[in-house]
């Protein structure tokens, strides 16, 4: 009850904005928020709204690497031009806070591959500032379920910093929308200049029977505020085009 309380109360004071894709063919979701700042620390990026909920992991980088062992183990497959860094283009934190922590990102010409040690059905990242050229892709073993990109995710952003020039931040929350789809494989690619930054990568193994029952993402969608209204326009513009 405490949890729910405190996650409501930040909601609630925060915009959130949501998308859904809906059928087989569009088989993960996502919604995105400011995030929130575990304990009250500000300085290190913007964390999951499940952060602290039973069965969720969080690898936050600050040790100034990425785990090569374990239930997730990250692959660079250009290590030249992809690193853990730390600088001002880290992930912004919930109200836009200057991130001091190490933070992964992906350049052109490179790409960092998450294998799971499991299947997931929740997967969540403080992503920004949101570049050109960013993708983001699920997979389970070599099939791809769904890939996200700048597009899908910058026009919902609620976080837009200023140490960053003003692009967008956030915390994005996929889930997988049936128990078919969920995955064992993450990778995250730039396929154009600038960089793809993320930090505070969270993770959830996936829950038979319904895949979408751990964390609740009705926690979120239904406190949706201003990008409410926005999203739904888009909603619509693209069931046109269908």
């Amino acid at each position: 009850m405490k949890f729910i309380k405190g996650l409501c109360s930040v909601v609630a004071i925060s915009t959130i904005a949501a998308l859904s894709h809906a059928g087989s063919a569009q088989a993960i979701s996502f919604n995105i928020t400011r995030g929130v700042a575990p304990n009250g620390v500000t300085n290190q990026g913007a964390f999951s709204d499940f952060w602290n909920k039973p069965g969720t992991r969080t690898i936050d980088f600050n040790s100034g690497s990425a785990p090569t062992t374990g239930f997730a183990k990250y692959t660079f497959e250009n290590a030249n031009v992809s690193s853990v860094r730390q600088d001002r283009w880290a992930p912004a934190g919930a109200n836009g806070e200057v991130n001091e922590s190490s933070y992964l990102a992906v350049f052109q010409g490179g790409s960092v591959t998450i294998q799971l040690e499991n299947t997931l059905n929740y997967f969540g990242m403080n992503w920004g500032a949101i570049s050109p050229g960013n993708v983001f892709s699920f997979f389970r073993g070599d099939r791809l379920i769904r890939s996200f990109s700048t597009e899908d995710v910058n026009p919902v952003a609620p976080v837009r910093a200023d140490q960053h020039g003003g692009e967008g931040n956030g915390y994005l929350h996929f889930y997988a929308d049936n128990q078919a789809d969920i995955f064992d494989r993450i990778v995250i690619t730039q396929t154009g200049g600038g960089g793809f930054e993320s930090d505070n990568h969270s993770f959830h193994i996936a829950s038979y029977g319904d895949p979408r029952k751990v964390p609740e993402p009705t926690a979120v969608l239904g406190l949706m505020a201003a990008g409410g209204a926005l999203l739904l326009k888009r909603r619509t513009q693209t069931q046109v085009e269908e």
